[in-house]
């Protein structure tokens, strides 16, 4: 299995440290030259490999750390996504419910990203505190995952695992993802909360 990020601002700086301190490599890219951001991936490890846009999106999962306004033109660089799982970590807080045609956020992402398998998630945290070790007093720190296909929320649940972190599953895109999706100028009930999960 391959990994992606696509944006390399803060939320996708504090994804690439997740998996450098789980020993994971995984692509990371912009539409800038892999140059320019050489130096900030070596930094966090050597398991961050920056390339270009069209390199990295071969992978098999694809996390979208962009800004929602760019995500189209991310999606259009590949006819069809078929095969692929994209993470979408975007929030479109000040985008009317008009503007989304009275849809969740992540569903309009869905539908640009034609024949891919989208996971809401990872989205909920402030990038200062996704950016910190999820191993938190003996716990770890929840990451809130929503999906409208099962086996697509299950494979990223694994690999948040993988990450450190603790996976909950709220459903499909239009119920349980609304709690983590901004609507016009308010936010979902669960983003900016950061909670810690406890094994019994």
């Amino acid at each position: 299995m391959s990994y992606a990020i696509i944006g390399f601002g803060k939320l996708g700086q504090a994804l690439a440290k997740a998996f450098a301190r789980s020993g994971i490599e995984v692509s990371v890219a912009t539409t800038r030259d892999p140059e320019s951001f050489a130096a900030a991936a070596a930094t966090i490890g050597p398991e961050i490999i920056p390339k270009t846009l069209a390199q990295a999106i071969k992978a098999d999962i694809v996390f979208l750390a962009v800004r929602y306004e760019t995500h189209r033109d991310v999606a259009k660089v590949l006819p069809t996504w078929e095969g692929k799982t994209i993470i979408d970590v975007t929030n479109a807080y000040g985008v009317s419910p008009e503007e989304l045609g009275e849809q969740p956020s992540s569903k309009v992402v869905a539908q640009a990203f034609t024949g891919a398998r989208l996971v809401k998630g990872f989205n909920h945290l402030a990038a200062a505190v996704l950016d910190q070790d999820p191993a938190v007093q003996g716990g770890r720190r929840v990451v809130f995952l929503a999906s409208d296909d099962e086996g697509a929320a299950a494979e990223i649940g694994a690999l948040a695992e993988n990450l450190g972190f603790s996976p909950i599953k709220l459903g499909g895109l239009s119920e349980g993802g609304l709690l983590v999706q901004a609507r016009g100028n308010s936010w979902g009930q669960l983003i900016f909360k950061d909670l810690v999960k406890f094994d019994r």
